[in-house]
């Protein structure tokens, strides 16, 4: 897709003293958040991440943003600023600094630690900018001030920027956790104080937007833990995300508390909380923490495994452990916590996850069985105290799908927002705010952009389609020689398949009407293509109305 309105042409010309903000990523969609706002010629972009494939991704690695709407814009990009640490919000970074590796990153202590950690595997050295709540800073034409939000990581930050426009507050992802593990709260005084002054665009996650009332705190978290922790027999194994400091804390709590060592398993999850520990949010009780070379000298009802793979990721340590495909095993006593919500989509991978550990005997904890998780964006009640302290004068909600983008919609309305005022935008489309007013100037294309191994961008989506149909459908291949001088078939058409239930011998009964459309075609031309394009029509009408199924067919004509 190029982008879902097509309805939408190009927008025009930013008119002078305007701000236009393009998503290019995170709008109709939990992951690969950025967005990109244009004043007086240059760009200030805020946060830059992936989106992580579903099962209609086959080999595909990972999602980025599409960057061609900046590709030719790159030097007036005045800074980067990036919200959180979590992989949707960061992990798209290396892959724009490729392009132009000074951009300067504007972001919290433990947010540029993390992504300082990642470029060097990218082999960047980044310029960055360590910025605190209540810290303001001018770029450009962009002056910011930094907020202190509430989220599943700390230092979590919101931004407001203000221009000759107007001033746009971004939330990032945020929560308002009263009883926060680290004592850092949503900061609604400033919010208060923003509101006061005026936001003329409120740019709000959106992702529990559907969900009423308040979003559990985290410290709830702790005694369920716990009380998992007391009925274990065997080993624990703890899977989360690589960069959630506030549960691996709790783990390690728990741990200590029933005299447990904790192993951390996993690249990232090691890299992360060790960021954590020196950096001071992550508090490691003694002698708790060991290599996880050591787990084979602990009895098992001593060992804590902390690992990666909450969200059914095949290469992550908790499915390769279900597919008996790495070192740590579990079985009949151990007990499995998957302690981390369900990113839409990922549904079908985690189940089959789930199943494949219960299979192996171990007791599965999860959000559908026990309270071990509680979501780190704000709920529809949280959403209503946002919108009634800070009286934005236009809404455009983020960081969600569709669903979710309509009804941060309506809880602005019922707050007293206009509808019109509203701004219900998805990927590429253009939203210009002037003389204080948000509408929609149009579209960009904004496709999916694939990391395919080595390859970014390579993949188009008629690759993706073949894979797909290789993977549900299978292959035929077919080939003959023919004689274009005289039209005559020298040898073949031979025919095989793979992947299709039905015995090779089945199609046999296909050749000879192939035989008899390419000796027929082949007497009137000598061109191979189209020779080949004959076999592809037949055997595909043959094979949808006898077999009823779609394979890809892979037609070869050999010219004698």
């Amino acid at each position: 897709m190029s982008h879902p309105h097509p309805e939408l042409g190009a927008p025009g010309p930013l008119a002078d003293g305007a701000l236009r903000v393009v998503a290019l990523g995170g709008l109709g969609e939990v992951g690969r958040n950025m967005a990109v706002l244009e004043y007086d010629g240059k760009l200030l972009i805020i946060d830059c991440g992936v989106l992580f494939p579903e099962d209609h991704h086959p080999g595909v690695d990972l999602i980025l943003p599409d960057f061609d709407y900046i590709a030719d814009r790159l030097d007036d990009v005045i800074a980067l600023v990036l919200t959180h640490g979590h992989e949707d919000h960061i992990g798209a970074v290396p892959y724009l600094l490729r392009r132009r590796p000074d951009i300067p990153l504007i972001g919290s202590q433990l947010t540029l630690a993390f992504i300082e950690a990642k470029l060097n595997e990218h082999r960047i050295v980044p310029i960055t900018l360590a910025v605190r709540e209540g810290q303001v800073e001018r770029l450009g034409p962009f002056e910011c001030e930094f907020v202190a939000v509430n989220h599943s990581i700390p230092d979590a930050l919101a931004v407001a920027v203000r221009t000759g426009a107007g001033t746009v507050l971004h939330t990032g992802d945020f929560k308002m956790d009263q009883l926060p593990l680290d004592g850092r709260i949503t900061d609604l005084r400033a919010f208060a104080r923003l509101g006061e002054a005026g936001v003329d665009l409120f740019m709000v996650d959106s992702t529990n937007a559907e969900v009423p009332g308040f979003t559990t705190s985290e410290r709830e978290i702790g005694p369920v833990l716990d009380s998992v922790f007391a009925q274990a027999t065997g080993q624990i194994v703890v899977a989360s995300f690589a960069s959630h400091v506030h549960r691996v804390q709790q783990v390690l709590d728990a741990a200590a508390a029933h005299e447990r060592k904790v192993a951390l398993v996993g690249r990232s999850m090691v890299r992360n909380m060790t960021i954590a520990a020196n950096l001071g949010y992550l508090t490691v009780p003694a002698g708790v923490l060991i290599d996880a070379k050591r787990i084979g000298d602990l009895a098992p009802d001593q060992v804590v495994l902390m690992c990666t793979g909450s969200q059914g990721e095949p290469m992550a340590v908790l499915s390769r452990i279900a597919n008996r495909d790495h070192k740590v095993s579990v079985g009949p006593g151990d007990t499995v916590v998957f302690a981390s919500s369900l990113i839409p989509g990922n549904e079908n991978a985690v189940y089959r996850v789930i199943n494949g550990l219960m299979r192996l005997g171990a007791k599965v904890v999860h959000q559908g069985n026990a309270k071990v998780h509680v979501s780190g964006h704000a709920s529809a009640g949280e959403l209503l105290y946002c919108f009634n302290i800070l009286r934005p004068r236009n809404v455009m909600p983020v960081h969600g799908e569709i669903r979710h983008l309509v009804a941060a919609g309506a809880l602005a309305v019922k707050t007293g927002v206009p509808p019109e005022r509203v701004v219900l935008a998805e990927d590429g489309v253009v939203v210009d705010l002037a003389d204080g007013v948000a509408r929609i100037a149009g579209a960009v294309p904004c496709g999916y952009v694939y990391v395919d191994g080595s390859s970014v961008g390579e993949l188009t989506e008629v690759e993706l389609k073949d894979r797909r149909i290789l993977g549900e459908e299978g292959f035929i291949s077919v080939f003959a020689v023919v004689d274009t001088s005289s039209g005559r078939v020298l040898s073949g058409p031979h025919i095989q398949a793979r992947g299709i239930a039905e015995d090779d011998a089945v199609l046999r009964d296909v050749v000879p009407a192939v035989a008899s459309a390419l000796a027929e075609a082949a007497a009137t031309t000598a061109d191979t293509y189209q020779l080949q394009q004959v076999i592809r029509r037949v055997v595909g009408r043959w094979v949808a109305t006898t077999l009823r199924r779609r394979p890809m067919i892979i037609p070869v004509v050999v010219e004698a």
